[in-house]
């Protein structure tokens, strides 16, 4: 029976150490490395676009991932979907009213683990004044390059208000792309 118990303590410690081992901790996000992306359908076609401009903070052991803290914004007004004139009507007051409503956040409140090198992220999504609860599944690579996505609907958000409330021509859900080269 001592035999059993000091082999269970020493495969116990054993375990505990290779999970220490694989341990990292990231504090910052390399934007030239990063990207924020999305798609939807426009009349049933599949579009895509980016934003050129964000910020993001981020400070996570992977060792701690309910400490972890971090956050985004993007610059609305970076938004580039391939068409001149769309961009210059997504940016208007129908759409994103960057005038009054210049950036979109996203706050972390929790992360936990779901696997190996696999995360749920709970936060505040806030855009044009609406904040949501959001959940997002994440995956990290031992480089440090975090990736996730998630769809969002317009309408929580007032994205596309007076003639293009209806989602005729413009779909409701937006899936949300992200990929932060973390450091």
């Amino acid at each position: 029976m001592k035999h059993l118990i000091t082999t269970l303590a020493l495969g116990a410690a054993l375990s505990a150490s290779l999970a220490g081992a694989n341990a990292a901790t990231f504090q910052a996000v390399a934007p030239e490395k990063s990207s924020v992306t999305f798609s939807y359908k426009q009349m049933g076609v599949g579009m895509d676009g980016k934003f050129k401009k964000f910020t993001a903070q981020v400070n996570l052991d992977t060792a701690k991932p309910a400490q972890a803290k971090g956050r985004i914004d993007i610059d609305l007004a970076s938004i580039d979907t391939g068409s001149s004139e769309a961009d210059d009507e997504v940016v208007g007051k129908s759409w994103f009213n960057v005038a009054a409503y210049p950036k979109a956040s996203f706050v972390l409140k929790s992360l936990k683990a779901t696997g190996t090198n696999q995360y749920e992220a709970t936060g505040q999504l806030t855009i044009k004044g609406q904040s949501r609860e959001l959940q997002a599944p994440l995956k990290l690579s031992p480089q440090g390059a975090l990736t996730g996505s998630f769809v969002l609907k317009r309408a929580d958000y007032a994205i596309g208000e007076g003639m293009w409330a209806k989602f005729d021509v413009v779909a409701n859900e937006i899936t949300v792309n992200f990929n932060l080269n973390l450091k």
